[in-house]
């Protein structure tokens, strides 16, 4: 079994699709609740034009083919990653990729000097327009991922992080060694926290058996019980 990527890539080209609704959410918006009012969507729209000269989306990711895996556990690159259950969700997997993204630390400095101007509507709804553009680059490279996994072969599975799915967030250091961060201006510090803030890391597995759960919400595809930031019921099934 050979690496598909012997270092980590930096990929490029990476557009940047904000979900206003995911925007909203951040904001207290719930599907199916009260919409949002004029003065509220015009903050947005500031805010979101405001995101976009500030925003620099950037990826990084690497393929390591998995030597050992247990229920609970794969090994990859000399390093193990203790997930609970991870064989049941995931399925055999011969590949894991591991990956950082980030949109920049200039977003959260803005917004930072908007909270000390005392602009707090405006401050805040920027935070959340970085939020949601992070999570959106993350399901980007997700998805690219899964188009490089099937032109090999692979399905590939949904992406986890550290800190979520039982997956504990000290774990990110392990993450950070298949993967660092440097390339793209991404360092993790001695409680694990990545900076800039506006940055997520991610793990996937990949395998011609792996198990797949197609393109759906990333809640619905998350086995995280209890979660206070669930948009969406937890599906039960998977699909090969």
């Amino acid at each position: 079994m050979t690496a598909l990527h012997d270092a980590p890539g930096v990929l490029a080209d990476i557009p940047l699709a904000i979900d206003p609704d995911e925007v909203l959410r951040f904001q207290g918006y719930k599907r199916g609740g009260a919409a949002p009012g004029p003065e509220v969507r015009a903050l947005f729209d500031e805010a979101l034009a405001l995101g976009r000269r500030l925003m620099a989306p950037r990826a990084v990711v690497r393929w390591v083919p998995v030597t050992r895996e247990t229920a609970d556990a794969l090994e990859a690159g000399g390093v193990t990653l203790t997930i609970p259950g991870i064989r049941a969700h995931w399925g055999p997997v011969e590949h894991v990729v591991a990956g950082v993204c980030t949109v920049g630390d200039a977003i959260a400095r803005r917004a930072a000097e908007l909270w000390e101007a005392r602009e707090l509507p405006l401050a805040s709804m920027l935070d959340s327009v970085g939020s949601g553009a992070v999570e959106s680059l993350a399901e980007h490279v997700n998805d690219r991922l899964c188009q490089e996994g099937l032109a090999r072969g692979f399905s590939v599975t949904n992406r986890i992080s550290p800190g979520y799915a039982r997956w504990e967030l000290d774990e990110q250091r392990y993450l950070f060694a298949l993967c660092p961060g440097d390339a793209i201006g991404v360092r993790l510090n001695a409680a694990c926290v990545m900076t800039p803030t506006k940055s997520i890391s991610l793990l996937v597995g990949a395998g011609p058996e792996a198990r797949v759960d197609h393109y759906f919400s990333q809640c619905a595809r998350c086995w995280m019980r209890d979660c206070a930031y669930r948009r969406a019921p937890a599906r039960g099934t998977v699909h090969r």
